[in-house]
């Protein structure tokens, strides 16, 4: 869902999408630090009191893995709190990774999987689903989506069609085992501080932005000492939303044959070495804090789905932040990532661990996480629509959720944790100018290909 994807920041995402599982085995998200036991340390404010149900049926203990960095597992945790209330008698063993990014929470995994200690129930941005699917890491839920699929059924109503649908093409086993339920995702905007452009005399982007109009935009704002744009080697963040505004991307759409090399590709490359090139966007691989520079108006916009809000609240930027789609070349793109939840091989409680995942799937769950401030978009259709979602966000948030309407899924095949390093480290290259945009592609094209 960063799969920032995402979910996201996650890669969300933001998301750096670096590496997957290093280790072959590797299948659970549990990192270092912050573990909280929701049921005993945290108590649901009061408000949701009066509405809360309580659940007997599931009981005992149940461990989450889950990406969160410091700020990011306190709303988490509030979330848990809920959880708690309604089903008392699971005790909710949750664990959260404090980094920035799912390169990092995926390698901490590996490395505690390794040692043998797998949860009961783990997060996984699109990136890993297909991984751990196929490598008959996860249980599969068929027999309890059918078993429970009236009460399911308010929740595929709301939730938008194509993540039902990518969720059955990318997620569905040959032999029709299934394993995830279509979650919560992210998308790609071009979140801007319209202060910036207004107090420098230059037109606001808008949904129809194209290239040449942010290049144009970028060098009237570096006259005046501010970068136009962050353009990042990230491969959710900075990678897919140019190549699919430009009619191209990483894989084919069955994720079997690598396309980083086409024309349209290398067009979209060159393109981001240009922004480096002429200073309209900082060069990528330093300290560069985006989020402290927009609020300082020394940047001007920045990719991001969902995940800035924590840091714009903190900033008090809320009010000066839009967001708009991605410029385009040939046509509207966003990447997109959803979060999934499988229930892990091995678990001695996976009826509370399908407990907690139709709790995720809840609506009041899903308005509960966006009051909180969190950093994933609802693929409720009606939360996605509601001041849950909207209120204490930037003008244009809705347009998060409008761009699954042209939103590709972000590929990850099989072995997306080599593919997505390779990626990420030759277009950091190419960025940096170490590598020509053609030659660079050429290379990364057979390197993929290899790994398919």
């Amino acid at each position: 869902m960063d799969t920032k994807p995402t979910l996201a920041r996650p890669e969300a995402g933001g998301v750096s999408r670096r590496s997957l599982l290093k280790v072959a085995g590797a299948a659970g998200l549990v990192g270092a630090g912050l573990p909280s036991r929701a049921r005993s340390a945290f108590a649901a404010p009061a408000i949701h009191t009066a509405r809360s149900r309580v659940n007997r049926q599931a009981s005992g203990k149940l461990s989450l893995a889950y990406l969160g960095t410091a700020e990011q597992a306190a709303v988490w945790e509030n979330l848990f709190a809920l959880f708690a209330e309604q089903y008392p008698d699971i005790e909710l063993e949750a664990q959260a990774n404090p980094v920035n990014d799912w390169a990092g929470f995926f390698d901490a995994i590996s490395t505690q999987i390794a040692g043998g200690k797998v949860p009961d129930v783990v997060q996984v941005a699109t990136e890993g689903q297909r991984l751990f699917a196929s490598r008959g890491l996860c249980e599969p839920i068929n027999d309890l989506i059918e078993r429970d699929q009236a009460e399911l059924a308010e929740y595929y109503e709301d939730i938008h069609p194509k993540l039902i649908e990518w969720d059955e093409t990318y997620n569905t086993t040959a032999d029709g085992s299934r394993y995830y339920l279509p979650g919560d995702f992210n998308t790609m905007g071009l979140w801007y501080n319209a202060e910036v452009f207004t107090a420098n005399g230059i037109e606001e982007p808008t949904d129809d932005w194209t290239w040449d109009q942010l290049l144009a935009a970028g060098d009237a704002l570096k006259a005046k000492g501010i970068y136009g744009i962050n353009v990042t080697p990230e491969y959710f963040i900075g990678v897919m939303p140019f190549l699919l505004t430009n009619g191209a991307s990483t894989l084919s759409a069955d994720w079997k044959t690598a396309t980083v090399n086409s024309p349209a590709a290398i067009e979209a490359a060159t393109f981001m070495r240009t922004l480096v090139e002429r200073e309209i966007s900082p060069l990528p691989g330093g300290t560069f804090d985006h989020f402290t520079a927009t609020a300082q108006g020394k940047l001007a916009t920045f990719g991001g789905g969902r995940w800035p809000i924590i840091d714009m609240r903190n900033l008090k930027m809320v009010d000066k932040m839009k967001i708009v789609h991605w410029p385009r070349n040939t046509q509207q793109g966003s990447p997109v990532g959803w979060g999934a939840y499988p229930i892990m091989k091995g678990t001695q409680n996976k009826e509370a661990a399908w407990t907690f995942l139709k709790f995720l799937a809840s609506k009041e769950a899903s308005v509960y996480f966006a009051e909180q401030g969190g950093t994933i978009v609802p693929g409720r259709r009606s939360v996605a629509n509601s001041d849950s979602y909207l209120a204490n966000a930037p003008a244009g948030s809705i347009k998060l959720y409008e761009a699954l309407d042209y939103a590709t899924p972000i590929p990850s095949p099989d072995k997306g944790n080599v593919v997505q390093s390779a990626i990420q480290d030759a277009f950091l290259q190419i960025l940096t100018g170490a590598v020509a945009p053609e030659e660079g592609l050429n290379a990364l094209n057979e390197e993929i290909q290899g790994n398919l």
